[in-house]
C-alpha cells in the first residue's frame, strides 16, 4: 500500500541550493525539470540560502543558467531574513549599524530603517552579514555598538564557506569574533533557525510547506525547528548512514534520492510489535543493532530502519550509529 505522489501534500517547497538543485559548478541530473513541475501541479517554490553577501537577482539568475526556474521574488536569503528579524525587534526608523554587504544594507533600509556608518552614531541596532570586503576596523564597530546595548542581529553562523582555492572563514566565524569581544550572543536569521523558512514561506503564501535540504544540521533542523515537514536529498553532504545516526532534532520526515522522487509514492509508515516496515523492506531494533529485512541497496530498507532505530531512541541527543544486519 503506498500514499499519492510525495509532493501532492504540500503547497511550497522551500529548497536548499547546493547539494539539491546543483553541486559545485553544475546542476544534479534531473533536479532542474523537478523544480519546473511544479508550477504546473500549482506549488509554490522558494529557494532558501543562507548567503547574505549575493542579492536576490543575482542568485535568480544563476539558478536560471543552470536551467533551473528561478525569478528574484523566489530566493530568500538570510540578508532578507535578519532585515525583516531585525525590524520586527526595534522601532521604525532606528538607527542601525550594517556590517555586511551592500545588499544587505538596502534591505534593512527597505525596512524603513535608518543605516549608520559607525557605532559613534548610537545605532540601535547591529545587523552583521558576510561580506568578503570586511575588516577588523569593521568588526570592532559592531563590538563597540553591541557592547553598549544595541540589539544585535546576526544574518547567519556559518563557519565556513567552500571557495575555488578550498574552505574559507564564514560570517560565524566573524560573528565569533564580536561574541568574544563582548560576551553577547546575536538572534540569527539563517539556517538552522527557523526564521528564514518562516521569512520564505510567507512571502509565497505558503500554509503547507516541504523543506528540501542535503544536510542534517541546517536545512532539516531549521525546517523542524520551524515546524514544517523536511525531505532530506541525498545528492548532497549527508547519506542514508549520518541520517540513521541523526540526533532527534535533525531527523527528516522523508528520505528521497534526488528532486525527481517528489513526483513519486512515498510508502506510507507501518508498525506493529516493534517491526517498522516501508515498502517490502521491514527493520526491528534488537540492542544496540537494527535488523533489516530487505536489502542494503534497497532505499525502504534504510527508511524502515530510521524508522525502527528512531522510534526505540526518540530523543536521541548525540550521533550514534547502530550495527545494521540486512538479511539480503
Amino acid at each position: 500500500m503506498t500514499e499519492a505522489r510525495l509532493i501532492d501534500g504540500f503547497d511550497a517547497v522551500l529548497a536548499d541550493l547546493d547539494g539539491v538543485v546543483y553541486a559545485g559548478q553544475h546542476a544534479i541530473a534531473g533536479a532542474a525539470e523537478a523544480l519546473e513541475s511544479l508550477a504546473g501541479a500549482d506549488i509554490a517554490l522558494a529557494y532558501v540560502t543562507n548567503n547574505a553577501s549575493r542579492s536576490a537577482d543575482v542568485v535568480a539568475a544563476h539558478l536560471r543558467s543552470l536551467g533551473a526556474p528561478a525569478r528574484a521574488d523566489q530566493v530568500f536569503g538570510s540578508a532578507l531574513a535578519g532585515a525583516e528579524l531585525l525590524a520586527a525587534r526595534v522601532a521604525a526608523g532606528s538607527r542601525v549599524l550594517v556590517v555586511g554587504s551592500k545588499t544587505l544594507a538596502d534591505l534593512v533600509r527597505a525596512q524603513d530603517l535608518e543605516v549608520v556608518p559607525s557605532a559613534e552614531e548610537l545605532p540601535d541596532a547591529v545587523i552583521q552579514g558576510f561580506s568578503p570586503e570586511l575588516g577588523w576596523k569593521d568588526l570592532a564597530e559592531a563590538a563597540y555598538a553591541v557592547a553598549a546595548g544595541a540589539v544585535w542581529v546576526a544574518t547567519n553562523t556559518d563557519m565556513s564557506i567552500p571557495q575555488a582555492r578550498g574552505i574559507a572563514p564564514g560570517n560565524g566565524t566573524l560573528v565569533a569574533a564580536v561574541a568574544a569581544a563582548t560576551g553577547k550572543q546575536p538572534v540569527v536569521a539563517g539556517k538552522p533557525e527557523a526564521a528564514l523558512f518562516e521569512t520564505a514561506a510567507r512571502h509565497v503564501g505558503a500554509r503547507n510547506a516541504l523543506v528540501v535540504g542535503d544536510r542534517l544540521d541546517t536545512d532539516i533542523l531549521g525546517g523542524n525547528r520551524a515546524g514544517m515537514k523536511t525531505a532530506l536529498v541525498l545528492t548532497g553532504v549527508d547519506t542514508l548512514q549520518t541520517a540513521l545516526a541523526a540526533v532527534y532534532d535533525e531527523r527528516p520526515d522523508y528520505l528521497i534520492p534526488s528532486l525527481a522522487a517528489l513526483y513519486e509514492p512515498y510508502p506510507v509508515a507501518r508498525s506493529e510489535g516493534g517491526v517498522h516496515r516501508r515498502g517490502q523492506a521491514s527493520a526491528r531494533v534488537e540492542g544496540e543493532s537494527v535488523m533489516v529485512e530487505g536489502a542494503e541497496t534497497d532505499l525502504d530498507a534504510w527508511r524502515a530502519a530510521c524508522s525502527a532505530w528512531w522510534s526505540a531512541h526518540p530523543l536521541q541527543d548525540r550521533v550514534l550509529s547502530p550495527r545494521l544486519r540486512f538479511t539480503r
